[in-house]
């Protein structure tokens, strides 16, 4: 990909006066008797002060702790299982509902265009208050795991505010999981409560909860209480189970709650359950800390996306994904919470920037299959809406496409800081993010997370700029796992991350670090592509591919074909559209002129769907094990897993 000669956005003078980073960097300039003066200068100071940068984010966020320990790093095992700060005692949803103004807006919720409702934050403290002292007396404590089955609504964020505030563990996936595919991750951590909704609404349709119930009771035989919550107002009835309660019922008897008695844990006490995809084993339950959480958000939302008190903070998630659980730390800096559940294309796709409007939104997160979508059908929100508010865009879950970049700022915002972003679930953060205070160039991450020494090796190891490789981090982080779930010896845990080279976290993305210290995501390495031997990420493909009109979308895989490995596309049409052996070629000579002749596919066959995650993404490794009469593991980790019978046994994969 050429870089163009400059940049599609700058920060103004004023925007670069006014950002956070730039206090910060006055901040250590003070302390530290330095002369830093731009992010790179920060960058560098803050991957070899550790400590320092570490302490002046705690500091300048104003973390908030009964016990603020010596704050000190230690190392015993290099950067595997880095011990943070572990004499500090705090506590989670301390931290989230510190004192505002009870009258200050915290959560805003859409549903679609079925519910709405706001919430301040004096009404968000009382009702964890009651929901504390609620589940305090079903004696929950210190460690205890409580799950949510639930969508993104304010009970969600309750629920777990009252579950962090006692110390205990919140782990979470939405309704849109069959139950089977809850039980694969609920059913290795044994929660003692649960919470749930009577229903939820997606593209118009109301799907109903409760049926579920039974199921969920006799699956998870550790639940000593299932609480059912409202979605609109519905009324719904609950059978006399001493399991089952209604969310009303539960919380009436403790409203004389005024007070939430926030317990102190340790900084690395656990607080968050996570799962990694599960689509070739079992999910891995990954268990996130408190202290590195919080320090991590922190540092993400008020020097790398600017949030300030009042921000307005959107992202398009559900509760089974990590976004949903970075959103919600935005309370911690005294953002406001826009919370939306359900289909982002109901009234034509606009959805989303009505609720923009309405709601004054500052910062709009999505995924990046959400903005092709809006490309491919030529809705442009700034024609229609005011988001004059609105001063940055966050995209992430997959690679964002240079083409992607031009149609946000010709079609949405020109006056936005447009950030890529790139992490994961296993960090519950990022790796790459945005810089309020730097230039934003076409198709790149604009910079690494400060405190974090993120390359690209190569095969051997080496550092390297302009190629592709694998992306690193050569440093410990504060967000790091704290450990997986039942992994004996943390076996499981060093093999995911520290085998491939080391003492060196390795991501599993496929990347390239750039002249402007950005970054480009190809993909994952898992599926990277080796034609001939060559390494090639399916991103390049899809990039060429899907600028086609009549292709949808696209997934391409290696075949196993006569002792090397062959390229498939399979691609998804616009309605009515046939792949003709003149489209075919089309395809095909869009790819190598733009790509290479490597990239071209030796076959491309017409899908009618592209199976995907609860998140949404791609699937490509189940794709290339049903090509190969290989079993699929944990198929109820897809949203679509009946997609796969389209890729058995096709005619055209066993052809020359």
């Amino acid at each position: 990909m050429k870089a163009k000669k400059n940049p599609l956005w700058t920060p103004t003078s004023q925007q670069i006066q006014e950002a956070n980073l730039t206090s910060f960097i006055h901040r250590i300039n003070e302390r530290h008797g330095i002369k830093l003066s731009s992010f790179d200068a920060l960058h560098d100071w803050s991957i070899n002060h550790l400590r320092d940068f570490w302490c002046a984010v705690w500091d300048f966020c104003g973390l908030t702790t009964s016990q603020e320990g010596k704050r000190q790093i230690h190392l015993p095992h290099g950067i595997f299982k880095p011990e943070f700060f572990t004499d500090a005692q705090l506590n989670f949803a301390e931290n989230l509902l510190r004192p505002r103004a009870s009258e200050t807006p915290a959560l805003t919720f859409w549903g679609e265009d079925k519910v709405k409702r706001s919430l301040t934050f004096g009404e968000v403290y009382q009702e964890v208050a009651h929901l504390a002292a609620y589940l305090k007396s079903l004696g929950v404590r210190k460690g205890d795991r409580i799950g949510g089955y639930v969508p993104n609504t304010p009970e969600a964020v309750i629920a777990m505010l009252a579950t962090t505030s006692l110390g205990a563990i919140w782990s979470s996936c939405s309704p849109d999981f069959g139950v089977s595919g809850l039980l694969d991750r609920f059913g290795q951590i044994e929660p003692k409560i649960l919470f749930m909704s009577d229903g939820y609404y997606y593209n118009g349709k109301r799907f109903d909860c409760l049926e579920r119930v039974n199921e969920l009771r006799t699956g998870l035989p550790s639940l000593e209480k299932i609480i059912v919550f409202p979605y609109g107002d519905q009324p719904f009835s609950l059978s006399s189970h001493s399991w089952l309660i209604a969310w009303n019922d539960a919380l009436a008897p403790f409203h004389g709650a005024t007070n939430i008695e926030f317990v102190q844990v340790p900084f690395n006490h656990p607080v968050y359950i996570m799962y990694s995809s599960g689509t070739t084993d079992v999910p891995k339950c990954i268990v996130h800390g408190v202290g590195g959480t919080l320090l991590q958000h922190l540092k993400e939302h008020q020097l790398h996306c600017d949030i300030k008190p009042g921000d307005r903070v959107f992202y398009f998630t559900t509760c089974g994904w990590m976004m949903w659980n970075w959103q919600v730390s935005a309370l911690a800096s005294g953002a406001t919470l826009l919370l939306y559940d359900g289909s982002p294309m109901v009234s034509a796709d606009q959805i989303l920037w009505e609720f923009a409007e309405t709601e004054g939104m500052t910062h709009f997160g999505t995924a990046a299959k959400y903005i092709d979508t809006l490309h491919k059908d030529e809705v442009y929100p700034k024609n229609t809406y005011d988001l004059s508010k609105l001063r940055m865009i966050t995209s992430t879950g997959s690679p964002l496409v240079p083409e992607s970049f031009d149609f946000v700022y010709e079609h949405i915002s020109s006056k936005i800081c447009l950030a890529s972003i790139s992490g994961g679930t296993d960090i519950i953060s990022c790796f790459a993010l945005g810089n309020p205070i730097g230039p934003v160039w076409r198709g790149e991450l604009q910079a690494p997370g400060l405190g974090m020494d993120v390359q690209v090796f190569d095969q051997e190891g080496h550092s390297v700029i302009g190629q592709k490789g694998e992306l690193v981090c050569t440093t410990p982080f504060p967000s790091m796992p704290v450990f997986f779930w039942e992994d004996k010896g943390d076996l499981k845990y060093y093999a995911t991350y520290f085998e491939r080279f080391p003492d060196v976290w390795c991501h599993g993305d496929y990347a390239e670090r750039t002249t402007h210290r950005g970054f480009i995501i190809y993909g994952r390495s898992d599926t990277v592509l080796n034609p001939g031997g060559v390494r090639i990420g399916t991103a390049e493909i899809y990039r060429q591919v899907e600028q086609i009109p009549e292709v949808l979308e696209s997934l391409a895989v290696g075949q196993e074909w006569q002792e090397d490995v062959r390229v498939i596309l399979f691609v998804k049409l616009r309605e009515g559209v046939t792949l003709t052996p003149e489209l075919i070629n089309v395809i095909k000579q869009k790819i190598r002129a733009n790509a290479s002749p490597r990239h071209v596919p030796a076959k491309v066959i017409q899908i009618s769907d592209i199976p995907r995650t609860k998140n949404g993404k791609i699937v490509e490794l189940a794709v290339r094990e049903t090509i190969h009469g290989r079993p699929v593991h944990n198929i109820t980790a897809l949203a679509n897993p009946e997609v796969l019978k389209l890729f058995e046994n096709l005619e055209e994969l066993k052809e020359d």
